[in-house]
């Protein structure tokens, strides 16, 4: 929170409001919160030359869906955010709920990179390889310390969280500009040497890349100004975050062999640091990495079973999520339930697994956000083929990462079908609305 400035209670009430300076890097710190750190050699691997195309095209998805949830935050004030936006434009109350279990599931899924990225980094950094015991012990790791650390109530500061944001922020920019003295446009060439398909596929598998900004409307009613400061947020982190992915990618695009993608993908942004600064370079940015992953994991894990409470409250998950601590509103079952579907997920899948479900998610969540804010733009009062082309980019994103998926990995699309699947049979059986067991005549 921003410190106080005068004697006057009004005023000071009104200082620990959050400002925009505060939003932006929440939003930025959302984001760049391991993506970057874990997704960069699958880019590459996808869309090889192209990669700061396809973090561009994923920017532009993001910032359509950013307008959608400015004009949405700004109407409906709640804490509920994408939850509450689908529960308001669909009559049937079951896609909203159902909106709800993909976002959790969507940050079970970036919970699960963040956690990966740490052990990946981690283990590298004590010189063993990725896949080693020492990657699935550090990983499983992280998340049981911050598993320990909410349960207790412990949190990190504002204060704190801007220093990591700015120090995490300061790391890739530096790293950038330092490559950009190196920079050899020749080695670029040709541009599209994955083709223009693999440019976009790069974008789609990345995408959870830029999760982390729809957080913000979160805090609308924590902020000065909503009005102005809702909408000035959301597209000043996107635009940052996305100057930095592509700018980052470029000058590793233009480091890495083909051989050193393929060989390092899961921590190919140290490995491209190497050339540019030398031994320095490669722990500089593994500590970026454990820092921001640490941080991330944290925040997403505090946030994201506060969602399963406050589902759990409204009928839409069991009512067990909704069980907290008597002296503090600590929702126990849903961390632990969470913590512990995330650690038995990052020991079972590997890094193209993971991305891929979590990008998967992120798109169809934000594709049904467009189409709220479409369906409800006469009462938002914004421009409804903004949210037609969100809509549009982000459903066929979605469509491109299934197609994608079905010709290079059958098992991993087959499994993201049963848990979508799951995902509605459980709405339809466990929540208030409990549709199937109406009509199987059992008691609701």
């Amino acid at each position: 929170m921003s410190a106080v400035t005068g004697n006057d209670g009004a005023e000071r009430v009104s200082c620990e409001k959050l400002t925009l300076p505060e939003l932006v890097a929440m939003g930025v710190g959302g984001m760049v919160g391991g993506g970057i750190f874990s997704v960069l050699g699958l880019a590459m691997l996808l869309s090889g030359h192209a990669a700061p195309l396809a973090f561009l095209f994923g920017g532009i998805i993001a910032m359509l869906t950013g307008y959608a949830y400015a004009h949405l935050g700004v109407r409906y004030r709640s804490d509920g955010g994408s939850f509450t936006y689908l529960e308001y434009a669909f009559d049937n109350k079951n896609i909203g709920a159902i909106g709800g279990w993909l976002l959790l599931l969507g940050y079970v899924g970036t919970l699960s990179l963040y956690a990966y990225t740490f052990g990946a980094y981690g283990a590298a950094m004590l010189g063993y390889p990725a896949h080693s015991w020492m990657h699935a012990f550090l990983s499983t790791a992280v998340l049981l310390v911050f598993l320990g650390i909410n349960l207790l109530g412990v949190k990190a500061s504002g204060r704190t969280e801007l220093v990591i944001v700015a120090t995490k922020v300061a790391i890739l920019l530096f790293f950038a500009i330092a490559g950009l003295l190196y920079f050899d446009p020749s080695k670029l060439q040709p541009l599209f040497n994955k083709g223009l398909l693999g440019t976009l596929l790069g974008a789609t598998v990345i995408f959870v890349a830029y999760e982390g900004f729809e957080l913000i409307p979160n805090a609308v009613n924590e902020m000065h100004n909503p009005e102005r400061n809702l909408p000035r947020a959301l597209y000043y982190s996107i635009t940052i975050t996305a100057f930095i992915y592509v700018l980052v990618s470029l000058v590793a695009a233009d480091t890495l062999t083909p051989a050193q993608i393929v060989r390092y993908k899961e921590y190919a942004l140290a490995v491209a640091a190497q050339p540019v600064l030398g031994k320095l370079g490669f722990l500089l940015i593994g500590l970026g990495a454990l820092l921001s992953t640490a941080s991330a994991i944290n925040a997403t894990l505090f946030g994201t079973a506060r969602l399963g409470m406050v589902m759990a409250t409204e009928g839409s998950l069991p009512k067990v999520f909704s069980f907290h601590r008597r002296d503090k509103p600590i929702p126990y079952v849903s961390l632990i339930t969470i913590a512990l579907v995330t650690i038995a997920f990052v020991n079972v899948a590997n890094l193209s697994i993971i991305s891929s479900f979590s990008s998967s998610t992120f798109l169809l969540i934000f594709a049904l956000i467009n189409l709220a804010a479409l369906r409800l733009h006469r009462v938002i009062r914004s421009r409804w083929w903004i949210h037609l082309v969100g809509f549009l980019g982000a459903f066929f994103s979605w469509l491109a990462l299934l197609w994608y998926l079905y010709q290079n990995h059958s098992a991993t699309l087959a499994s993201i079908f049963i848990i979508y699947a799951a995902v509605v049979i459980f709405e339809f059986l466990f929540s208030k609305r409990a549709v199937l067991r109406r009509k199987m005549g059992l008691r609701a």
